[in-house]
């Protein structure tokens, strides 16, 4: 098999033209050691990325050529776009490029539980931006109501996305349509939105025209769940997914030779790749937490790679050993770029789908904006306990890279190095470099399920702080977000020093992934 192309999206105007770069990162060999989360690739030039289809075909470093082929790749070569027809759709594209499986295919993006960082998880809101923020495929979680109507719900339970109770299989639809969504992904103190709980036929319909479903937990309730997609006309949208002994999958195939099938891995099934002979599926999900698993190893994933797609995960560590979202937002050599160069993925499962786009359109992941300057948590200013930081107990309450003798507590939050365990009255110190004199504002990114999260003040080289900024919740310690303070503070070029304090008389339960000074234009 020819080495594994990493290929990038360029603008569809000239489909023919091929990135002039290659990552500047360099994807580590599986089981080797990561770079440090200080790393400068943290703050990367910005780069626009496109949202076109078209694709450019980049040369692949010598290591993922050793990983995936035997043979290091010679250089870049032209593939073209297949050609659009005029009755071409994003759906038609996917599922044609879902069923390519050649040297020169693209990487696609997979939205997990659609885009939640803008609607309630497994809405059609979530499903819609999603597509519009370049996803070809959603995944959507598959349960069946009391009276045996498929809706959309994770949990055997609509208690965490839900102002309900009770379990989905107990509930009519009737009184599930009652319930409103929680913003996100939930939980008993995410905020109620106007969004209800959608049926599968509504989301297959709000997806015909505009990419794939992966039918998550659908494989139970499988005859049901293709009786809605006959019914609405979806059977090409929607995908099917199980890790289901091979006969029992040969037999709804064979029952249903028009379904889009997805067999999942892991080092417990390894073996079914082989029952399936010379009648594979498109594409095989593929789980491991270790880098010495079994289906790790390059000679399974480059035998998986020459028959169809290789979909990975990359929303938790355990997915994808530690090879995340978040660690690829740090340097895409800790997860995106190893997750294709090495182990092969051409479908990558996101919960950072802007973040994945922009990274497979331009190389580049998790940039600062341009004249504003980033600073990560952890790298508060030296000097100790009551110099660069106060914090209220001994030691690092974390499991995340902290400073050796230093009470600061760091966390590793599925690859995002976050200062957590925030308490009242403990303090940061940082020294930024401002690179133009003029008005910035201040914003943190963040992530804490509760509300209210907790609140901050800042101080600027010794100043008075400035009124308090409240968190707000994300809906997850996992799920991290920008907020702006919505406070400007006209600094000079040069040197200055933050003071990040939490009030006392506040509940402070939020992590730190870094603060960010932007500039403000007049």
């Amino acid at each position: 098999m020819p080495p594994l192309t990493i290929l990038r999206r360029v603008d569809k105007s000239h489909p023919g033209s091929t990135s002039p770069t290659s990552d500047s990162n360099t994807s580590p060999t599986p089981g080797s050691t990561a770079t440090t989360p200080n790393s400068a690739s943290r703050t990367p030039s910005r780069t626009t990325p496109t949202r076109s289809r078209s694709l450019a075909l980049l040369a692949t470093s010598t290591v993922c050529a050793t990983a995936l082929a035997a043979t290091p790749a010679t250089g870049a070569t032209e593939r073209r776009a297949p050609t659009d027809t005029p009755a071409d759709t994003p759906a038609d594209r996917a599922h044609r490029d879902f069923l390519d499986h050649g040297p020169g295919i693209a990487v696609m993006t997979a939205a997990h539980r659609g885009q939640w960082r803008k609607a309630p998880e497994n809405s059609l809101a979530a499903l819609r931006a999603a597509f519009a923020d370049g996803a070809e495929i959603v995944e959507a979680d598959v349960r069946l109501t009391k009276d045996g109507v498929p809706v959309l719900m994770h949990d055997a339970t609509v208690d965490r996305t839900t102002d309900g109770t009770g379990r989905v299989a107990d509930l009519s639809y009737a009184h599930l349509r009652t319930l409103r969504l929680r913003a996100g992904l939930g939980g008993r103190q995410a905020a109620l939105t106007g969004h209800r709980v959608p049926t599968l036929a509504e989301a297959m319909r709000a997806a015909r025209t505009s990419g794939l479903v992966n039918l998550d937990q659908a494989w139970k309730d499988r005859e049901a769940v293709w009786r809605v997609l006959t019914e609405t006309g979806t059977v090409r949208n929607g995908l099917f997914k199980s890790a289901a002994p091979v006969p029992e999958v040969r037999a709804f195939r064979t029952r249903h030779p028009d379904a889009l099938y997805m067999h999942l891995v892991d080092d417990t099934n390894a073996a079914s790749v082989t029952e399936f002979g010379t009648d594979r599926p498109p594409a095989f999900e593929v789980v491991f937490d270790d880098v010495g698993d079994a289906v790790a190893d390059a000679a399974f994933l480059r035998g998986l790679r020459s028959t169809g797609r290789v979909w990975i995960n990359s929303m938790r560590d355990a997915l994808a050993a530690r090879y995340t979202d978040e660690a690829s937002l740090i340097a895409p050599a800790r997860g995106w770029a190893t997750l294709i160069g090495v182990y092969g993925a051409s479908v990558l499962q996101t919960d950072n789908v802007e973040a994945l786009e922009s990274y497979l359109a331009t190389g580049v992941a998790g940039a600062v904006p341009s004249g504003a300057v980033r600073v990560q948590a952890e790298d508060y200013a030296p000097g100790g306990e009551g110099v660069g930081y106060h914090d209220v107990d001994a030691g690092n309450r974390g499991d995340g890279p902290g400073r050796s003798g230093e009470g600061v507590d760091v966390c590793d939050l599925d690859g995002a190095v976050a200062v957590c365990w925030m308490r009242g009255s403990e303090w940061l110190a940082y020294e930024v470099d401002v690179p133009q004199s003029g008005r910035y504002t201040l914003k943190a990114r963040v992530s804490s399920p509760y509300t209210p999260a907790g609140t901050y003040r800042v101080a600027v080289d010794g100043g008075t702080p400035g009124a308090p900024v409240a968190v707000t919740s994300t809906t997850s310690h996992q799920a991290f977000a920008l907020q702006d303070s919505r406070q400007t503070r006209e600094l000079t070029k040069g040197r200055h020093t933050l003071r990040l304090s939490l009030d006392t008389a506040a509940y402070q339960n939020w992590n730190l992934d870094h603060l960010q000074l932007e500039p403000v234009g007049d």
